[in-house]
Parts: C-alpha cells; structure tokens; sequence
C-alpha cells in the first residue's frame, strides 16, 4: 500500500505529466486506495485546474480532494445516506487546505500559482519554469494529497469504507 508520502509524489508526478491539480490530487489518490480513477471523473474534473475554470478562484487541489471523499462516500441514489464520515472528513480537508494555503494570502489560484491563466506569456513561463511560482503549485498538490490520504487513514480506510 503507497504511504502519503507516495501519494504526494504520484500526485506531483501527475501535475508535471500534464494533468490540473485537481485531477492530480484525484488520481493519486484514487491509485492509492486501489481504485482505478474513473477516466469520466478525471474528465471531469478537468475544468477545476487555472482556479476553477482559469478564473484564478480556488485552487482545484481541495475539488479534487473532495471528489475522492465522494468517491468513495457520497451517495449514488436519490434518498440514500452518505458514508456517516464523509461531512466531517469533508470539513477536515476543507480547514486543512485553508491550513497550508494560508502562507499564500489564501486558497485561490491566483494566492497561490500567481498566474494570470489568460495571459499567454505567463502561462508559458508558468509550464516552463520549474523554479518559479510551478514549485508553488507542486507543493500544495502534492501536499493536499498526502494530508487526504492521512485522513482517510485516520477513518480506517480503505477497509471501512470501501
């Protein structure tokens, strides 16, 4: 079984191969729960990455968090229950990525990759330099995915839930 430290380093490897933080998070860790990631999810999550939709908004690292929480515990038919833990662990990555996101004035996009996602020149240097604001943006995917798996693991997973 990955440890969070390898699902913070899947989580990286996804972002640098191409994939949003959102779909990063998501993957890595899915993989680590030995789910296969649904490639209509991955899909889905697409238009999460730039700050939800390139606005510069919330970072789609926490999105993709809590796609994984429903994942695995949200309901799939009208009138059923959620999985009991999912509100709260819901609640806990929401205050955990407020936690690490604090130290960039906050948890939107432009706090943290401090890109104008609409400005081709910026973009560019964005994808192109792995030293610039990029490091930011691994840290936080790579991070988020690691406290997620923490928490899931804190519940018991995957044998509790699954």
């Amino acid at each position: 079984m990955a440890t969070p430290e390898d699902t913070a380093e899947r989580a990286r490897e996804l972002f640098d191969s191409g994939f949003h933080c959102s779909q990063a998070v998501f993957a890595a860790v899915a993989e680590a729960l030995g789910i296969t990631p649904p490639k209509e999810v991955i899909a889905a999550l697409s238009p999460f990455g730039g700050g939800i939709g390139c606005s510069g908004g919330l970072c789609g690292a926490l999105p993709g968090a809590m796609a994984v929480i429903g994942l695995v515990m949200g309901k799939t038919v009208p009138g059923h229950k959620d999985h009991k833990d999912m509100w709260r662990l819901g609640h806990k990555m929401a205050e955990e990525f407020k936690e690490l996101t604090a130290a960039y004035g906050g948890q939107d996009c432009c706090n943290i990759a401090r890109v104008d996602w609409k400005e081709r020149e910026q973009v560019k240097s964005f994808k192109k330099d792995p030293d610039g604001r990029r490091k930011e943006c691994v840290w936080v995917i790579g991070e988020t995915a690691r406290r997620l798996q923490i928490a899931l693991e804190g519940i018991g997973w995957p044998r509790k839930i699954l």
